[in-house]
């Protein structure tokens, strides 16, 4: 909890399975049909479990653009070239800018950043078992939630507690 009362979220959530067509650089790679099919089930469970996103924090990827159309979350929406091939640090440094009106909010990116996010977050209230899942195996579509105890900015002093780890499927 905040000192305001306040309960923020943070839900960080890898893309879709991508596919590799021929000639696409990374950068452009799109979902995969299994990829969409995935987010959309993320999706479903951020608005069933999380409740309303207030805020997206979205990689400029074609395949982290098109997890978040898939997931049908309707958040306005910051995509950053930062969260792109971003350390836990550099994705630290972007939720950090989040304004503390957001009690939620979405961050969608790629591997090793955003499960290496999660465990630097992941703070004395965090559950074991699922911080030793994060750390084994985070497939595309997963998402970790975490509880976070005070403002965005403190985000990195506090930590967070890991409350889940979803993988839809």
């Amino acid at each position: 909890m905040t000192g305001t009362g306040e309960h923020r979220t943070l839900i960080l959530l890898r893309h879709g399975k991508s596919a590799y067509p021929d000639g696409v650089a990374d950068h452009g790679r799109p979902l995969a049909p299994r990829g969409d099919r995935e987010a959309a089930l993320a999706g479903r469970w951020i608005i069933d479990h999380a409740g309303p996103v207030d805020a997206v924090l979205c990689s400029t990827a074609t395949r982290t653009r098109e997890t978040l159309r898939a997931a049908g979350i309707q958040a306005p929406t910051t995509f950053a070239d930062a969260v792109y091939d971003a350390t836990p640090g550099e994705l630290l440094a972007e939720v950090d800018r989040t304004d503390d009106t957001v009690s939620v909010l979405l961050v969608v990116g790629h591997v090793p950043g955003i499960p290496g996010l999660a465990l630097t977050l992941a703070n004395e209230f965090s559950d074991p078992a699922t911080r030793s899942s994060v750390r084994e195996h985070f497939p595309t579509s997963a998402l970790a939630v975490l509880d976070v105890p005070g403002s965005w900015a403190d985000l990195g002093s506090t930590g967070a507690a890991l409350r889940s780890l979803v993988i839809p499927r």
